[in-house]
């Protein structure tokens, strides 16, 4: 027994307790039902989330919680759009991730969340001005056997003016940027005029291309091969590349359809099979038209959108009914008495007990008098009646539907309609043949239709179809009871925001009938209608309201990079055509301290010789045993309005055949007049090609100086341009090589140690 006491004490204890948790969850349950009657929803989701959490197994309690759920974490998410929208990034955020918490499985909520801290990233680093287009054009297939590129063997800007044979020209741009040319056999060249000023590599060999009529293909990183532009060439020398796309969004057959058609319209792709068993696309073509096919499936298999519709359907009826009045008799009947003697006397009149005679004979006539007859007057009756009925009805259902695809609800009976009958062809004699009668079924209730169209801008156009029908009556129609089904449908297309509420119809029938009924003439007067005849007075009211709500729970994700333009090249040539990448960086004025560890610093101390005049080279003093840059003359002073020559020398030079430089000068005090070629490139009598780009903003100066093609290298010292200035403002800026170097004619570098000059305007 004291062992039971405890186990006892706690299951009293335990008795004790579950009713008044049942009553708590019950309360909060109720306040929960009337802060959702009031839309506040937030307050509502908490009350049933705490009846929920009281009592996990009633299922009403768990119904509201999921459903209330749901509803407040569209509503969050509806506030971070707004704040986004408003420019309230981070604020935006907070609202995503706290509808995340409430309702991890809205997809709509992780899908604004990563756009909007994509758009918090994009913020906090811009992309480069001279970026680049995504890596997903930028890159072919990377793989062994996948296509091969043009590797940027210079950076360096072309700039070439030539009149010339085509393929000197191109002979000469890849001298230039040092890649092997070689032509097709069959290749036949002619005269062209090609003007390239700061192109890069591709750019130039694109416009000769166009210029001569013919194409070019890479086939190592560092050599292409130019051919006749003609269709049979094309199809003879073009790569083909195979990829394979799996598509993760669409997978019915007409999908996979449209996207083949699109690859195939646009791309002019003709190899395209589709594997329904795979959900999945085998493209080949060039790589170009696959980077454009990988474009374009990115572009098209988008998950759905999808749309959760919150239908409210409002009926409200009102009946009233007065009956006030005295109904008075409408008739009497006059009849004979039973008892009347019919005996042939003429003058005593006596009662035959037990007379069963059955009429009344002419004799009698003369003998009738009032007690021989039986007036009976129907009854009057005094009514004050008075009804009234008041119905409301609230039915809220919701809808998910995908985008351009029907939903149907139906909420109600099933109520079987006779449709027709026959006869079996059969009989005979004492056998009553049968009949059957057909019969289908109608749906009476509410039945909902939903057809929804996201836009991108979070609208959604809704094509709605709501009937709300009941019985109200039955008909005998050939013997057979009919049910007479009453019915209110509305049809309709309408466009609403997201979050949106709207009455999309209303339906409203108010009848009013009266009616008297009482003694013809006596009813017609005020004051005597009630007292010889009957009031009737009915009034019905019936109100339907639809209300409709959208919710978009998972809408389209398109990205800048769906709805950029792309140059994918000309009518009969799909081909992709690369952003210019920026050849030069902009360089700040650089300092003495920037010059190469084993070039020595200029002196500071002006020089006071003439601008024009040359100096001894040796104030730009060499590396031993190197090949150096030299500024003749190396300290300047010049005079302002007035220009200045200075050279640009190279002492120690070996088979050189090309010199690339990038110098930097202050634009403020300086400005560049002329380059021209300084000799050293042409001792043996070859032709030059210069080429310079100046940036005015920056002081950037890139000069290029090539021997013809086939000429070998030259050695020695001298000078390879002759640089021209005009002094603007006073001042003093250093004149600094900030990159630079020579090439053999293999194109192999040849390390030039940098160097400085110092100019003084006056």
């Amino acid at each position: 027994m004291r062992r039971l006491m405890p186990a006892a004490i706690g299951l009293l204890v335990l008795l004790a307790i579950l009713p008044a948790i049942a009553d708590k969850a019950k309360t909060i349950y109720e306040k929960a039902q009337d802060a959702e009657a009031r839309q506040n929803y937030v307050a509502a989701y908490d009350l049933y989330k705490q009846a929920y959490d009281l009592k996990p197994t009633d299922l009403r309690y768990r119904t509201s919680f999921e459903r209330m759920r749901s509803r407040v974490a569209q509503e969050i998410v509806h506030q971070g759009q707004v704040l986004r929208d408003d420019g309230k990034l981070q604020e935006a955020v907070a609202e995503f991730q706290k509808a995340i918490g409430i309702d991890p499985s809205l997809f709509i909520a992780q899908q604004e969340l990563k756009r909007t801290l994509q758009m918090i990233n994009d913020a906090n680093n811009p992309p480069p001005q001279a970026a680049g287009p995504p890596s997903s054009l930028e890159r072919r297939i990377k793989e062994a056997g996948g296509p091969v590129e043009l590797a940027p063997i210079s950076n360096v800007p072309i700039t070439v003016k030539l009149t010339e044979d085509s393929k000197v020209i191109y002979q000469t741009i890849g001298q230039l940027a040092g890649i092997n040319v070689l032509f097709d056999p069959d290749y036949t060249s002619r005269r062209i005029k090609v003007e390239l000023n700061g192109v890069t590599l591709e750019d130039a060999l694109r416009i000769t291309a166009l210029e001569s009529k013919t194409f070019w293909r890479p086939v190592t990183g560092n050599t292409i091969f130019v051919a006749q532009d003609n269709v049979a060439k094309r199809k003879e020398l073009e790569q083909s590349v195979l990829k394979t796309f799996y598509l993760t969004n669409l997978s019915q057959p007409t999908e996979l359809q449209d996207v083949v058609n699109a690859i195939r319209a646009v791309l002019d792709v003709q190899r395209v099979q589709q594997l329904l068993s795979q959900n999945a696309l085998v493209v080949r073509g060039t790589p170009d038209q696959i980077a454009l096919a990988e474009k374009l499936v990115e572009d098209l298999d988008k998950a759905r959108p999808e749309v959760i519709v919150d239908i409210a359907v409002l009926q409200i009826s009102k009946d009233r009914s007065r009956t006030l009045g005295l109904s008075p008799p409408t008739s009497a009947t006059v009849t004979l008495q039973a008892n009347i003697n019919t005996s042939t006397s003429t003058t005593t009149t006596t009662s035959t007990t037990g007379s069963t005679s059955s009429g009344l004979s002419l004799n009698n006539l003369a003998t009738l008098n009032a007690n021989d007859f039986q007036v009976a007057i129907g009854s009057a009756n005094l009514s004050a009646v008075m009804g009234d009925s008041d119905t409301k009805m609230l039915q809220n259902p919701q809808v998910r539907a995908l985008d351009n695809q029907k939903a149907t609800l139906k909420i109600g009976e099933r109520v079987p309609v006779a449709t027709g009958s026959f006869q079996p062809g059969i009989g005979g004699v004492g056998i009553n043949p049968l009949v059957n009668t057909q019969f289908q079924y109608l749906d009476v209730g509410v039945n909902i239709d939903v057809t929804p169209h996201v836009h991108g801008d979070r609208d959604v156009t809704l094509k709605i179809s709501m009937e709300i029908s009941s019985v109200v009556g039955q008909s005998s129609i050939g013997g057979i009871s009919q049910p007479i089904i009453g019915q209110k449908k509305i049809e309709h297309e309408i466009r609403l925001r997201d979050g949106e509420s709207s009455m999309i119809g209303g339906i409203l029938d108010d009848s009013d009938t009266r009616s008297l009924a009482g003694i013809p003439g006596l009813t017609s007067i005020p004051i005597l209608k009630y007292l010889f005849g009957q009031t009737t007075q009915d009034r019905e009211h019936d109100e339907t309201v639809f209300v409709i709500t959208p919710h978009v729970v998972r809408g389209t994700m398109v990205s800048e990079m769906n709805q950029r333009q792309i140059d994918i090249g000309t009518a009969n040539t799909i081909e992709l055509r690369h952003v210019n990448k920026s050849t030069v960086a902009p360089a700040a004025q650089a300092p003495a301290s920037q010059v190469p560890a084993n070039q020595p610093p200029a002196n500071p101390v002006p020089s006071q010789q003439p601008a024009n005049q040359s100096a001894n080279p040796a104030a730009n003093p060499a590396t031993p045993g190197g090949t150096n840059f030299l500024f003749d003359p190396g300290q300047i002073t010049a005079t302002k309005g007035n220009t200045f020559v200075v050279n640009l020398l190279i002492s120690g030079a070996q088979n050189v055949y090309s010199v690339p430089v990038q110098m930097n000068y202050n634009p403020a005090t300086l400005q560049l007049v002329n380059v021209s070629n300084g000799g050293f490139l042409s001792q043996d009598g070859q032709a030059v090609a210069l080429v310079h780009r100046e940036d005015e903003t920056t002081g950037t100066l890139t000069i290029t100086a090539t021997r013809p093609p086939g000429a070998g290298g030259v050695s020695g010292q001298g000078a390879v341009v002759t640089l021209t200035f005009q002094a603007k403002a006073s001042g003093q800026t250093p004149l600094t090589i900030t990159r630079g170097g020579a090439r053999d004619p293999g194109q192999q570098a040849i390390t030039v140690n940098g160097a400085q000059a110092s100019v003084t305007v006056q």
